[in-house]
């Protein structure tokens, strides 16, 4: 008999808009691989975009916030697993999936420290050199909390691995180092790769919803484009992302050639049509979607340090990376018309996709975690005392705000 997971999403996973949709679906393939039976569950609308997960043997529900009704979903599915989608899933179902299910072994998949990229943000708000005192915000109190409540965390970045375990002082018995979890690219794939001179302009992408990304495009439009400009006239800057927004389409200047193009369903198509892609985010967390899709389809990068954590390791890079936008202006100039340098560095992205991100390196010692876990489940929670504590006080507080909630919803039908 198949094992089961159910997984509470954050918000339907949209693969063609987003890194995290990309995730979701790696994470879907990877307990398919163990012929896990998988419901996905969430209380957010389905988008346009949505991938339609009926088509892979996924089934789908959608579950209310602050509602009993989820009591008597999960009892029915009965999971072996619960994968939460974020932290503030977690906050939500969290205390229902361990009253209902108790023998569930709860993952909490992080996607990216959300503490980290907020303090980045507030550092950059003020103009101050980000240090590790900007990690202990209030976002870090809650997602510190739901890491221990968790059996276990798949955290995407080494970085961030660090960070909770020296900073935060997490167990880490408690994490899981899970990055994106990729096919190798071939000799024949590179091959068919369109070369230096099938290609021009360049690209970047992001999803217009996310903040650091209307960040970076406008900090590229302002600090970085004029100069590339000046040496190539002909050059044009062209930026792809879902859920364009006014902020998006002010920032179009065709006589400078900066373009919004908006959603494109074919990402890898149009990165193969462009000869340098720029990724100039000035904060956030997590691993860079963009980064890998580069990679994937040969187009080397400039990108800074924020861009760049957690992706290349010991390796080089596929590109340069440059914090000064003087200087990531004149790395993308020659980039772009250096044949050699791009030929390099085109090289490099293929390594790292191949030594750092080959699915067939995690999946199999993540499974057997995962097994060993389930079997040694109450002597794992045994050790985590501190989660059993927080948990106990959620279903103290959050239990009992959430029904009064529910209770309200009902006097005002």
């Amino acid at each position: 008999m198949n094992k089961t997971l159910l997984i509470i999403g954050f918000v339907w996973p949209e693969p063609k808009s987003s890194a995290a949709g990309s995730r979701m679906m790696h994470l879907i393939n990877l307990f398919q691989s163990k012929n896990y039976d998988i419901t996905f569950a969430t209380a957010c609308a389905k988008s346009d975009n949505a991938f339609d997960l009926k088509s892979i043997g996924v089934k789908t529900e959608g579950i209310t916030l602050n509602n009993a009704s989820f009591d008597a979903f999960i009892k029915e599915v009965n999971p072996d697993v619960v994968l939460f989608d974020r932290f503030m899933i977690e906050e939500q179902f969290g205390w229902r999936v361990a009253q209902q299910c108790p023998n569930a072994v709860r993952l909490l998949d992080t996607e990216d420290l959300h503490c980290l990229r907020k303090g980045r943000k507030q550092a950059l708000d003020e103009q101050s050199v980000f240090d590790t005192n900007y990690l202990y915000n209030e976002i870090a109190k809650r997602e510190i909390a739901s890491i221990y409540r968790c059996d276990l965390s798949i955290i995407i970045s080494e970085v961030e691995i660090d960070i909770l375990i020296h900073q935060f002082k997490v167990n880490e018995h408690l994490l899981y180092y899970l990055p994106f979890l990729l096919n190798t690219i071939s000799l024949k794939e590179q091959k068919a790769l369109p070369n230096f001179k099938q290609r021009e302009h360049f690209i970047t992408v992001g999803n217009f919803l996310h903040e650091p990304n209307i960040d970076g495009v406008k900090y590229l439009k302002d600090a970085i484009w004029p100069r590339i400009r000046k040496k190539l006239p002909t050059a044009e800057m062209h930026v792809y992302g879902a859920y364009e927004s006014q902020k998006g389409t002010a920032l179009i200047d065709e006589s400078q050639g900066f373009f919004i193009k908006g959603f494109v369903d074919d990402i890898n198509l149009a990165m193969q049509q462009h000869r340098v892609c720029l990724v100039p985010l000035r904060y956030g967390a997590g691993l860079k979607g963009k980064l890998v899709d580069a990679m994937l389809n040969g187009i080397p990068c400039v990108t800074t340090s924020i861009g760049a954590e957690g992706m290349y390791g010991n390796l080089e890079p596929n590109g340069f990376i440059e914090d000064d936008p003087i200087n990531f202006a004149n790395k993308a100039i020659e980039l772009y018309t250096n044949k050699i340098f791009w030929t390099g560095k085109q090289k490099h992205g293929v390594d790292v996709v191949n030594l750092r991100f080959d699915k067939q390196l995690f999946v199999a010692d993540f499974l057997q975690r995962l097994e060993l876990l389930q079997k040694g489940l109450v002597a794992h929670r045994k050790s985590n005392f501190t989660g059993s504590m927080l948990m106990h006080h959620t279903m103290q507080s959050t239990k009992f705000m959430s029904r009064w909630i529910e209770a309200k919803n009902k006097v005002q039908i």
